[in-house]
Parts: C-alpha cells; sequence; structure tokens
C-alpha cells in the first residue's frame, strides 16, 4: 500500500514538474528562477529571467514621455479648434446682435414719427374743433370775413367740423348761412361755389 501511495505522488510530482515547464515553454506563467537547477540537471541551459537595462528604462521612459506629449498635443490642436469656433459663433452672434439692434432703432424711430404724427393730428383736431367753435358764437358777418381770409383747406376742415358739432347738439348747422353771406359778392360767390364743390367732392376722411 505504502508503495503505491509513493508513486502516485511521484507520478503527481511529475506531471506537476511537467506542467511547470510545459506553462513556462508556453510563457503562461513565468518559473526561470524556480527550474533553472532542473534544467541544469537534465543538461540544458535554464532559461534566465531577462533583465532590463538603465538604457531600456530610459528608452520606456521616452516612450511614455513622447505618448503624453503627443496626446497634449492632440488636446491642444482640439482647444485651438474649439476657441476658433467659439471666436466664429462669437462673431456672428455680435452681428447677429448689432443687426437687431439697428432694427430696433429704426422702430423706434418709425414709433415715435407716428406718435408725432398722431399728436399732430390730434392737436390739428382740437384746434379745428376750437376755431369752429370760435365762429359759431361770432357774429355771422365778423366769422364770414375770417373765413375768406383762410386757406380752401382750413375753411374746409372748420365748416365740416362745424356741422358735426351741431348734428351732435342736434342744432340746425349755420354754415348754410355763411355761404348766403360770403356769396353777397361776385368774388364771394365764386369762393362759395368753389369751397362747396370740394366739400362735396373731398372724402370726409382718409
Amino acid at each position: 500500500m505504502a508503495g503505491r501511495v509513493f508513486v502516485l505522488l511521484l507520478l503527481v510530482a511529475v506531471l506537476a514538474a511537467g506542467g511547470i515547464i510545459w506553462f513556462d515553454y508556453l510563457n503562461v506563467i513565468d518559473a526561470k528562477t524556480v527550474l533553472a537547477p532542473l534544467y541544469r540537471f537534465i543538461g540544458r541551459e535554464g532559461r534566465r529571467q531577462p533583465r532590463t537595462t538603465p538604457e531600456e528604462y530610459l528608452n520606456l521612459d521616452a516612450e511614455r514621455l513622447a505618448v503624453r506629449l503627443e496626446a497634449l498635443e492632440l488636446e491642444k490642436m482640439e482647444l485651438e479648434t474649439t476657441r476658433l469656433e467659439l471666436a466664429s459663433n462669437r462673431g456672428e452672434i455680435e452681428q447677429m446682435a448689432q443687426e437687431l439692434e439697428e432694427r430696433q432703432k429704426a422702430l423706434d424711430e418709425r414709433e415715435n414719427s407716428l406718435k408725432a404724427q398722431v399728436a399732430d393730428a390730434e392737436n390739428k383736431e382740437r384746434n379745428i374743433e376750437e376755431n369752429a367753435r370760435i365762429l359759431m358764437n361770432m357774429e355771422p358777418t365778423r366769422a364770414v370775413g375770417i373765413i375768406s381770409a383762410m386757406d380752401d383747406q382750413d375753411v374746409i376742415d372748420v365748416l365740416r367740423k362745424t356741422e358735426e358739432l351741431a348734428r351732435a347738439a342736434g342744432t340746425a348747422s349755420i354754415v348754410p348761412f355763411w355761404f348766403q353771406l360770403m356769396a353777397a359778392t361776385p368774388e364771394g360767390a365764386a369762393r362759395a361755389a368753389e369751397l362747396q364743390r370740394k366739400m362735396a367732392g373731398r372724402p370726409q376722411s382718409l
């Protein structure tokens, strides 16, 4: 029984040693130092652990440094590309902002112009109404004298406002009477006819 156990143990040891040698040969494991006596026992030169010289260490460091420098150079190039893109985008944004600012200024100017026109129109309307009320409360002959000295467009605006105020108050308009007084002279009659023609032909509002 002891002999069989010894044989089995020996067989296991041989198989283990053979496996180690085979795996070392295939570079699966590194058993060079341990197997060196065994190689010498069977008459072969044992495999030695390769030694790295200081120059090789320096070469490895140089390679690592070169790889890092290359990575840094690539990163630098990417950063430069990004910077150029940002600068281009910034220029486009600034140009768009300038265009928007110019458009806003143009819109503000148009708005101010429209407000001024509306204010002028309101002031003109108030002035016309005020003049019409003054003439309505004035002695008719004197009112006709003032009307005769006004421009045709101003006269038409005042006469229409007078008729408008009379309709709003529910009273008869004094405009026909003013025309009657104006037509007392040949020149006045021609002026009255011309004013009536323009009032009939010109629309109430544009």
